[in-house]
């Protein structure tokens, strides 16, 4: 058990261990396939890690390769290095994230000149995870690097769902949406995934640069149209350029292609509520693909949560997916599971006995420097006391500098995984402790 000690723990202590077991759960050193990952190739192995998991993928698989093997990962500024290390000679990227830069171009050029340089005894071990749409560009022809950072910024704040964003994504891009694994043919491809996308749709993750795409130009523009994204003119252009479209899954790469998800939201969960129920709670799960705007999730939460506290038993709800936030402050602070928790506390409105905690697998919320954050039941009063105005800062996407305030953030650093939010919310026995670990 990770995080709490045989002692009775303390709410805010068990929900702590709920994420950081949940974390646990989809590592790299749990879920790498080793009979996959060592099978026998006749050429060499080139593996190519991509998103917030990519170094400690790469590590992993690297240490069971058979045969010559050559890496390069693509990971977000600050997530490669210790206690993931890599052999010396391979390649690591780090760029930008959640908008890219000009080291997530350089990363995907280099991609492209590693894996065209496969021949048909090689392999290419691509190993994706969530972040990777930022951290690896190639805007198609006529379209800019600042053209795709204002899409990005654009897409971020318009609410629209990662699905949704990354199909625009998959149609401005020459590495995305099947393209890298129809660049390494002849070789053959292996795509292993840490999926963080609700639904584990693996065409979706990091936008799928191994895996066919089932999304069209017509679907990209129907999306930009109906959260009413505005556009830089190339990239209009772009998307109304038929030589844009996606490869079909019948092309060299893509049809003799491998596809496997090692770890999703739903192990995490897993995770979680085997523990919630070794500390006798009972526990509803509510899925792991939930969605929608945060704070509307987090207020129709509280009301669950309510209802279940009036049986007086010991309880925790999970939930895990994507939420999105609409941001109205350009200068706001704060991601989604703050402003899930933030409209939480506002609609609990310091019920008793109910405490929550929402972070973000990878260790980082949206931009910030935490993960998440944890509510008590005294949170709102807390922060009457400092002078804050709770609603007001969740109207002004003010979410960060308020759980701040409080001295209530999660802060982990980077996981290394990414398999998107664990929540829980814990109905324990007002005043009391719960249950030794049994």
């Amino acid at each position: 058990m990770t995080g709490v000690s045989d002692a009775a723990p303390t709410p805010r202590q068990l929900l702590r261990a709920l994420f950081d077991e949940a974390v646990g759960a989809v590592t790299a050193e749990r879920c790498m396939p080793a009979g996959i990952v060592g099978e026998p190739v006749a050429g060499r192995t080139l593996i190519v890690a991509i998103g917030k998991a990519a170094a400690a993928m790469a590590s992993v698989a690297a240490g069971m390769v058979r045969g010559p093997v050559s890496g390069l990962v693509i990971t977000r500024h600050g997530h490669s290095g210790p206690p993931h290390l890599l052999p010396p000679d391979f390649e690591v990227i780090e760029a930008g994230h959640p908008v890219p830069d000009t080291a997530s171009l350089a990363a995907a050029v280099r991609a492209l000149e590693l894996v065209r340089a496969l021949g048909a005894e090689d392999r290419l071990l691509a190993l994706v995870s969530g972040g990777g749409s930022a951290l690896f560009v190639m805007p198609v022809p006529g379209v800019s690097l600042a053209d795709k950072q204002a899409v990005t910024r654009a897409l971020l704040r318009s609410g629209a769902a990662i699905a949704e964003i990354n199909s625009v994504r998959k149609h401005l891009s020459m590495v995305k949406g099947g393209r890298l694994a129809v660049a390494a043919a002849p070789a053959r491809v292996i795509t292993l995934i840490v999926s963080d996308v609700p639904g584990d749709d693996p065409s979706f993750v990091a936008s799928g640069p191994t895996v066919a795409d089932h999304t069209s130009l017509e679907t990209a523009r129907a999306i930009v149209a109906r959260y009413a994204i505005p556009l830089p003119a190339p990239v209009v252009a772009a998307l109304g350029d038929p030589a844009n479209e996606t490869p079909p899954a019948d092309s060299p790469g893509l049809a003799e292609g491998e596809v496997l998800i090692v770890a999703r939201a739903r192990d995490a969960l897993q995770a979680a509520r085997l523990l919630a129920e070794k500390h006798g709670c009972e526990v509803t799960d509510l899925g792991d693909d939930l969605e929608g705007e945060a704070r509307h999730l987090g207020a129709e939460h509280a009301r669950l949560a309510r209802r279940l506290a009036a049986e007086g038993k010991a309880r925790v709800i999970l939930s895990g997916g994507e939420t999105v936030v609409r941001v109205t402050n350009p200068k706001g602070q704060g991601g989604r599971n703050l402003e899930y928790l933030l409209g939480l506390a506002i609609a609990l409105d310091g019920a008793p006995a109910i405490h929550a905690i929402a972070c973000d697998t990878d260790g980082i919320d949206g931009t910030g420097d935490n993960a998440g954050a944890i509510v008590t039941p005294n949170t709102l009063a807390r922060a009457s006391a400092l002078g804050l105005d709770a609603r007001a800062m969740l109207d002004a996407n003010l979410a960060y500098p308020f759980f701040e305030a409080l001295g209530d953030l999660v802060v982990t650093g980077p996981t290394r995984t990414n398999v998107n939010d664990l929540r829980a919310i814990l109905i324990a026995p007002e005043g009391g402790r719960l249950n030794r670990y049994r």
